[in-house]
């Protein structure tokens, strides 16, 4: 897909097709009133008979529009002009790329970049079309024998900004999106893989495969032994009833100086999860190749840093293995050790994705992080709480909390506060280990899970991200939603810019 920046008016355009708003009820955008004035009315006199009213979803193709250069012109319904927040774009850009690409139009120019989002700019309006484009375009049909092709699919989108002067801006943004785009898209393709594909070893085959096209990119992979000697007794544990062996895959970003501290992000990769001996039910069970979601994020987030060629040194941390039961698993009530020296008392299986990032924890203080975070599809208190619109976001230092809190806003890509008290972190006690891997009672649960990980992280500034509501949907529908690539990627290109910032 190739996207690219113009300015000029709609009635000049030599395009395939050219895309306009209409908002409710039946009223023109200001790109339309144009090609309705050069066309003496055609396309009012089309809104009076009644073919569209504006409605969000509402497209209405025309051939041979009087007076217009373009082949065809892509009514689009908007819904009421003051209401257009987010989402409401989101869609709107969705509805227009797939009309297009199931109707022949090749190449558009799209002028509903125009649309004024509710506290949004121009930068961020061409991003997200970016990115909302190729999302609408991405096919779950890696595996399938017959692939529903296209005969003329949509390959070249002209993104339409008001000024010559504002074009700048508008690459800029394009090269953002896409690099986003890039990375939600090799989060999605890893997530939807089926877990006898998309293993411990499979990941970390994708992650030297980045490294090959990324020279910015560093990998290296801890085997079991070398944990062993380490003392990852907690992700060891969970991998003990697999027969595929765990992997432990550093991924390095260099792209500050050698001295700066690093950014450490650590995505859950737990690429099946039947549960262990505290099994599942087996209703939807299928959707537990998603436990890696948290993995595929943080490498998708480290394609994007690469895209960009960020000015910071991120390294990307991803613990991964399989919970099965079998006669060799872990089993409630055992007690293992965590690289830390704390001791676990697993009292249920299920509760696998803190055990193995706990270890990861504490293996990032190597790197002396100027900060820490961490990335799971941890609980499922977390949609009770929130549903599938926000991620949890936790954390021990309130700036960290804030710019990550700040960069959902920023990408649309949202989160939400909770709170990490010491009254809940007194629901964490065992009789015979320092710590239970499950609070007592359900009350809370996505929190207690925070406030154990917040134990082993106490030599930095740490953060953790929920994504269990919003790294996958279900139902007609399933698929990976590439989230929070869009909020992690915002948060590097913050940070970078507050440091360049702080040096001026």
């Amino acid at each position: 897909m190739e996207f690219s920046v113009k300015s000029g008016s709609p009635t000049k355009q030599r395009s395939a097709c050219v895309v306009v708003g209409v908002f409710e009820p039946r009223r023109l955008s200001p790109a339309a009133e144009s090609l309705d004035k050069a066309s003496g009315g055609h396309l009012s006199a089309l809104l009076r008979r009644g073919d569209i009213e504006g409605h969000i979803g509402q497209t209405l193709l025309l051939h041979h529009v009087p007076k217009a250069l373009a082949e065809r012109i892509l009514l689009v319904g908007c819904g009421k002009e003051r209401e257009v927040g987010d989402k409401e774009y989101q869609r709107i850009i969705s509805t227009a790329v797939t009309h297009l690409n199931e109707t022949g139009s090749m190449e558009c120019t799209d002028y509903l970049t125009e649309l004024n989002v509710k506290g949004r700019d121009l930068h961020w309006k061409v991003r997200n079309t970016v990115e909302v484009t190729r999302g609408a375009l991405h096919r779950t049909d890696q595996l399938k024998s017959q692939k529903d092709d296209l005969r003329r699919p949509l390959r070249k989108l002209t993104l339409m900004v008001p000024k010559r002067s504002d074009l700048p801006n508008g690459e800029a943004a394009v090269h953002e999106g896409e690099a986003i785009a890039e990375g939600v898209m090799l989060a999605k393709s890893l997530s939807d893989l089926p877990g006898n594909i998309c293993t411990p070893s499979y990941l970390a085959k994708q992650a030297r495969t980045m490294a090959k096209k990324y020279t910015s990119l560093k990998v290296s992979v801890l085997e079991k032994a070398q944990m062993e000697k380490l003392g990852m007794g907690a992700l060891l544990s969970v991998s003990a009833g697999s027969s595929e062996a765990p992997k432990f895959i550093i991924t390095e970003y260099k792209g500050g100086k050698t001295k700066e501290k690093p950014i450490v992000l650590i995505g859950k990769g737990i690429t099946f999860d039947t549960g262990g001996i505290s099994i599942k039910p087996s209703a939807t069970m299928d959707e537990m190749k998603y436990d890696m979601c948290g993995a595929a994020s943080v490498l998708g987030a480290l394609t994007a840093c690469a895209e960009l060629q960020l000015k910071c040194n991120v390294i990307g941390i991803v613990p991964s293995c399989e919970n099965m039961p079998s006669g060799e698993a872990t089993k409630p009530g055992d007690i293992v050790t965590s690289m830390s020296g704390q001791t676990i008392e697993v009292l249920n299986t299920d509760a696998e994705g803190r055990l193995i990032l706990c270890d990861a924890l504490t293996y990032s203080e190597r790197f002396d992080p100027d900060a820490v975070v961490d990335v799971a599809t941890l609980t499922g208190a977390c949609i009770v709480a929130l549903g599938h619109h926000a991620s949890a976001v936790m954390g021990n230092h309130p700036p960290l909390v804030h710019e990550l809190l700040n960069a959902g806003k920023t990408s649309g890509d949202r989160a939400w506060e909770l709170p990490l008290w010491n009254e809940y972190d007194e629901q964490l006690k065992s009789n015979f280990a320092d710590i239970p891997n499950i609070g007592s009672g359900r009350d809370a649960g996505s929190i207690t899970a925070g406030c154990f990980l917040a134990r082993f992280a106490k030599k930095y500034h740490w953060a953790h991200l929920d994504i269990a509501g919003t790294a996958w949907v279900s139902g007609a529908k399933k698929g990976a939603t590439g989230r929070p690539v869009p909020l992690l990627t915002q948060f590097l290109i913050d940070r970078c810019k507050a440091k360049n910032a702080g040096k001026k």
